[in-house]
């Protein structure tokens, strides 16, 4: 259920920054093709965040303590950006126009994916995970 509320709240997120970012598109044509259109690069986002965000913090740790974690900034809109080539690999209709769109893309749906998920807990009281 976790992981379910997580991808719905990357979407939103990552619908917001196509509503606030010039040069983050989502162009599928019709309301219900741009939400699986969303879902399906949250999920990819989500992957892509799950697997190589740890590698390159363990492979560039000095970057990270040289710059006092501004290097991250980078690498989120680098791992955006990649996002934004797997989707083209998979012919969804979403481009980002190139390095300064991601950059600002990445902050905004950090800041918004954290809001949402204060309001939305991960796991609902009562239930076990």
């Amino acid at each position: 259920m976790g992981i379910l509320i997580r991808l719905v709240v990357n979407a939103v997120a990552l619908w917001v920054t196509t509503l606030v970012v010039p040069g983050i598109d989502v162009t599928g044509g019709s309301a219900g093709r741009n939400v699986l259109t969303l879902l399906a690069v949250a999920l990819i986002f989500g992957i892509v965040n799950a697997v190589i965000k740890p590698i390159v913090k363990v492979v560039g740790c000095v970057f990270y303590i040289l710059t006092l974690g501004l290097i991250a900034l980078v690498v989120n809109a680098l791992l955006f950006l990649l996002t934004d080539w797997l989707a083209k690999a998979l012919n969804l209709p979403f481009h980002v126009d190139g390095f300064w769109p991601a950059f600002w893309g990445a902050i905004v749906m950090a800041v918004v994916g954290w809001a949402i998920s204060l309001a939305v807990p991960d796991r609902w009281e009562g239930t076990r995970a």
